[in-house]
């Protein structure tokens, strides 16, 4: 019983003491990840990427099977082969028609002799004339009607051309690069499996800048503003102090919501908050997705600092 009055002062004491201070806001580290999916179909022969690991942007990490596309390709170049058989020269038969012309110049060089000696007449060197013409109009008549018929043959061909470059295309994306730098966050297929046009390969995210999505109340608004520096706190190991990082309010929401159930307790999830995304370099790599954080709108001296 002595002891009761001590027990009473001590009560008495912490009674008194003022309410530890609490962040201004809670939330969790999240990023803007991107879905990387398959631009061909085809059974995927193998994706080189796992969770965690860092990929940089332009980076061969898979391929879809191109069997298919490479055996359309040798069909289509055999059929322009083909198409290149049916063409033929007009030399045959021009050659013929020249030799007609060889043979009419020596007659006409003959007639032209007699017509020297008045042995023969103009006539006679007109009508050879006459022939020599017609049998060079025949020249270019034959050359042009091969031309038109090789024209019409590989005609033909230019649309097999444009299939080529198709298939050239769809090739081409069946070998799968990593469009953008990023950590993957989860992989969503592996070797050997069937992909489709579209079909979900992994998810990937730049964790140089990663959000942390906090939660304010109705009365905090009038506090904070876009474009807004703030004091980004998280735990550490042990009984370390929580490190500090810079943020920056880049988004704010223009309607109420519930505080989310990971925040705190019930009485404080019923409660209408406003949700913020505050960008946050995550300049040592310690930031990680999920990871929870606090929010300061003025500085606090209870933590160690980072920049």
């Amino acid at each position: 019983m002595k002891n009761i009055p001590i027990l009473l002062i001590l009560l008495s004491f912490v009674a008194c003491q003022p309410e530890a201070e609490r962040a201004d806001a809670y939330g969790n580290f999240e990023a803007d990840p991107t879905i990387i999916g398959a631009e061909a179909n085809g059974r995927l022969l193998y994706l080189n990427v796992e969770e965690g690991e860092p990929l940089a942007a332009g980076r061969l990490v898979g391929l879809i099977d191109t069997t298919q596309l490479h055996l359309q390709k040798l069909q289509i170049k055999a059929t322009i082969a083909a198409l290149a058989a049916k063409t033929r020269s007009p030399l045959p038969e021009i050659e013929v028609l020249r030799e007609q012309t060889r043979s009419l110049e020596r007659e006409k060089a003959r007639v032209e002799a007699l017509l020297a000696d008045k042995a023969a007449t103009p006539k006679q060197l007109d009508d050879i004339q006459a022939q020599i013409d017609v049998v060079a109009k025949q020249i270019e008549s034959a050359r042009q009607r091969v031309n038109d018929a090789n024209r019409g043959i590989l005609s033909e061909a230019d649309p097999l051309y444009a299939q080529l470059a198709v298939l050239d295309e769809q090739m081409r994306k069946c070998y799968i690069y990593n469009p953008i730098g990023g950590t993957v966050l989860t992989k969503m297929a592996k070797g050997n499996e069937m992909a489709h046009f579209g079909t979900a390969l992994y998810r990937i995210a730049s964790l140089d800048t990663v959000t942390l999505r906090a939660y304010f109340s109705g009365n905090q608004l009038s506090n904070i503003q876009l474009g807004q520096e703030v004091e980004v706190l998280i735990d550490q190991p042990g009984e370390a102090p929580m490190r500090s990082y810079r943020g920056t309010i880049e988004w704010i929401a223009s309607e109420a919501e519930f505080t989310p159930k990971t925040i705190q307790t019930r009485e404080e999830r019923v409660n209408l908050v406003y949700a913020a995304k505050v960008d946050v370099p995550n300049t040592d790599g310690m930031l990680k997705i999920g990871m929870p954080g606090e929010v300061w709108l003025a500085s606090k001296p209870i933590v160690s600092s980072h920049e």
